[in-house]
């Protein structure tokens, strides 16, 4: 015979359930784990970083929709020290380093959001370098397969539209006290992880992903990355940025076969 729920158990399991929504959206901060430990004196050394909550926030999914193209945006307000180096971990992917990002000025102070692949529930990581030295914040992203996951394009379209890059312009952020602009790039590319199965064959596809992207406002910086294979496919990187006067963004990028990609982009136009 099934119990029956008197007033008081069902008052009490539809507040619970209520109170879910409320519990999902809370923050999802960095919980305890082995393999940063393990892997913390490879990529910071013996450096014990500061909280760097106070200083820039990382925003990404609790529970991501899709583990192959995974959003995380980093913020800081204008008040904030600079930000010249940025290293983005994921602790729980093959290759943890998902990449590491230094900054010219024209990029401070730092608006960057990108896409990564996680490969099982996970923190994310960011360590950033300032004046006053190494800050670390993350967040906890339950996510499952996404270094494994297969490529959304047909492997030949795949190469035949390799390193074609577009840029999307955007107008000043009124919010800013300098004026800003900001801009996306995207860039074609499958980014292979090594890990991903020819559907025909079923035999793994050789890791093949962009190693290293320098993006330049006509000669000057506006940041380098050296990437692994957790930076999704197509990858793509929105920023904002103070705008120098040049008329194109210069994008170079290469990748593990050698192949190199550079694109003048016209700030203004759209492509």
């Amino acid at each position: 015979m099934r119990p029956r729920l008197t007033p008081l158990i069902r008052t009490a399991l539809l507040a619970g359930l209520t109170a879910l929504p409320a519990f999902a959206a809370e923050e999802n901060p960095l919980t305890p784990s082995e393999s940063w430990d393990l892997i913390r004196e490879d990529v910071i050394g013996e450096v014990t970083p500061s909280d760097g909550a106070t200083l820039f926030t990382l925003d990404a999914p609790y529970r991501a929709n899709d583990a192959a193209t995974v959003p995380l945006h980093i913020v800081q307000t204008d008040t904030a020290p600079v930000i010249d180096t940025a290293i983005v971990v994921i602790d729980e992917n093959p290759a943890p380093v998902a990449g590491t990002f230094t900054f010219g000025a024209a990029m401070h102070p730092l608006d960057l959001e990108l896409r990564v692949r996680v490969n099982m529930y996970s923190n994310v990581r960011v360590i950033a370098h300032t004046p006053e030295g190494l800050a670390m914040t993350g967040r906890f992203v339950k996510a499952s397969g996404g270094c494994s996951a297969p490529a959304t394009s047909d492997p030949e379209a795949a190469l035949a539209s390799m390193g074609q890059m577009r840029l999307r312009s955007f107008g000043p952020a009124p919010q800013m006290s300098t004026p800003r602009r900001e801009a996306q790039i995207m860039i074609r590319h499958p980014n292979y992880s090594g890990l991903q199965r020819d559907q025909i064959t079923q035999l793994f596809v050789p890791a093949h992903f962009i190693d290293t992207l320098e993006v330049r406002q006509g000669d000057d910086l506006l940041f380098t990355m050296e990437g692994g294979i957790s930076i999704s496919e197509n990858p793509v990187f929105r920023f904002s940025y103070s705008d120098n006067g040049a008329a194109d963004i210069v994008v170079r990028a290469t990748d593990t076969e050698g192949n190199v990609f550079e694109e003048r982009l016209p700030k203004d136009e759209a492509s």
